[in-house]
């Protein structure tokens, strides 16, 4: 009697799966996300919970060590998949779907799908898709320790008070790399035991000499910037220092077009005739899935899920009519919600002055302000702009997309993450999650300016 094939057989039909993206991949994490919400699979938020491993986006060869160390996080069974472009998604699912399924046997024979040289699921074509099984070898790397499967919405504002949803301050990706063993500490020429980096001794900030911990969040963590690391200097819970480190120039992906969010402006820019209503839809659908991504991190679960449906439909091409009343209410209940107030009041302060002098534009300049005055000029954006989908005057290409006007040819996240370590050094580490959402540095947009990027290190 085998006594494995009805558990297998539940799990492959509902498997969780753990979504990452490379950078440049954000079309097909769009995909992805409509995808499982249309299947009714659950999005895993770390690997302990997943039983799939998706990865979304191109080929990124210095990713490859936090992705494969992610691959090993997750419990047997498991299955493991890449999809390039958004065409094959389908495929890669139902292919995870039927490798969990099978019998032991045929699930040892899979092992030689595995990426553990370079080839297998992430060495694919562009346009393809493969599949690995794995023996469940379980080696967490500190990885992100959140609300295990509890997917659960929060039905008014006093349930998102809790901090459970920015509480996972583990990393996805790699521990190994921290830069030179300086940045560690006093910690000699000896390598750190097992691999781990030990806390080293400082003055913090108020003088007193305290412990110093090293601790990296990225590259792939839930709701955070796909393929951003950012190494923190912790004494306490308190950030005292902070630097971002990026996949090496030669690694980065090669963007066969400019980024998804920004792509109206820059086809205007080359002189191609775009509505300004087709600007105001994709500029609306940004700020609804960086919303959603702040919400998630604060824990507001249905919130953000309403945030991502909104998004969904406006990529479909809902017209004003059919989207005003639902984003209304959103914007109201969200913008209006005592508790995000209170969780978030005070955190992050960028002031106009600030962001022009480090050539930040767009909504986080104008908010002129903490993480509630960027949230809610998220949210009067939206509003707007879903009042504008009818537009058909020409999208003036210096009208300013999701993140903000280019800069000398700049895509603008770049300025983004180089005006974040002074807003998070200081910053408890449960804020500076918060505080990264609320600016939401597009991937895509990093990948198009890597100088820039290395600006911060």
């Amino acid at each position: 009697m085998d006594l494995t094939a009805l558990p297998l057989r539940a799990a492959a039909a509902r498997p969780h799966v753990l979504l990452v993206t490379t950078p440049g991949g954000t079309a097909t994490r769009l995909a992805a996300e409509r995808q499982l919400r249309l299947q009714d699979l659950p999005q895993a938020r770390t690997p302990a919970e997943a039983d799939v491993l998706l990865v979304a986006g191109p080929e990124c060869r210095g990713l490859r060590p936090a992705i494969d160390r992610l691959w090993q996080s997750l419990p047997a069974p498991r299955a493991r998949a890449r999809a390039a472009t958004p065409g094959v998604l389908p495929d890669a699912l139902a292919r995870c779907r039927a490798e969990l399924a099978a019998p032991p046997g045929r699930r040892h024979a899979g092992h030689r799908h595995e990426d553990r040289a370079g080839g297998g699921p992430d060495a694919g074509s562009e346009a393809g898709s493969a599949v690995g099984f794995g023996n469940g070898r379980d080696e967490r790397d500190g990885h992100d320790e959140d609300n295990g499967r509890d997917h659960g919405g929060h039905g008014s504002d006093s349930d998102h008070g809790s901090h459970g949803g920015h509480g996972s301050h583990g990393d996805h990706g790699s521990h190994g790399d921290h830069g030179s063993h300086s940045d560690h500490g006093s910690h000699g020429d000896s390598e750190p035991p097992w691999g781990l980096p030990m806390a080293g001794q400082g003055a913090d900030r108020d003088g007193l000499t305290l412990d110093r911990l090293h601790v990296p969040l990225g590259p792939f963590l839930a709701d955070w910037p796909d393929g951003l690391t950012a190494r923190l200097t912790l004494q306490g819970d308190v950030v005292q220092r902070l630097r971002f480190a990026w996949p090496p120039l030669g690694d980065r992906p090669t963007a066969a077009g400019p980024p998804f969010w920004g792509e109206p402006w820059a086809r205007a820019a080359a002189g191609e005739r775009v509505d300004a209503g087709e600007g105001a839809r994709r500029r609306a659908a940004a700020h609804a899935d960086s919303l959603g991504r702040l919400l998630a991190v604060a824990g507001w679960t249905r919130a953000a899920t309403t945030a991502r449906r909104l998004r969904d439909d406006l990529l479909d091409g809902a017209s004003s009519a059919r989207l005003r009343p639902g984003v209304r209410r959103f914007a109201r209940r969200v913008g209006r919600s005592r508790t995000l107030h209170w969780l978030t009041r005070g955190t992050g302060v960028l002031t106009a002055e600030a962001a022009r002098d480090a050539g930040v534009t767009g909504p986080a300049a104008w908010a002129d302000g903490d993480v509630p005055a960027r949230y809610r000029t998220w949210l009067a954006a939206l509003v707007r702009d879903v009042d504008r989908l009818a537009d058909r005057t020409p999208l003036d290409p210096a009208e300013e997309g999701p993140r903000g006007g280019a800069a000398d040819g700049r895509w603008p996240s770049a300025a983004l993450v180089r005006v974040l370590p002074e807003l998070l050094e200081g910053a408890e580490l449960a804020a500076a999650r918060l505080v990264v959402a609320s600016l939401d540095p597009d991937p895509d947009e990093l990948v198009a300016v890597p100088r820039e990027v290395g600006a911060g290190d």
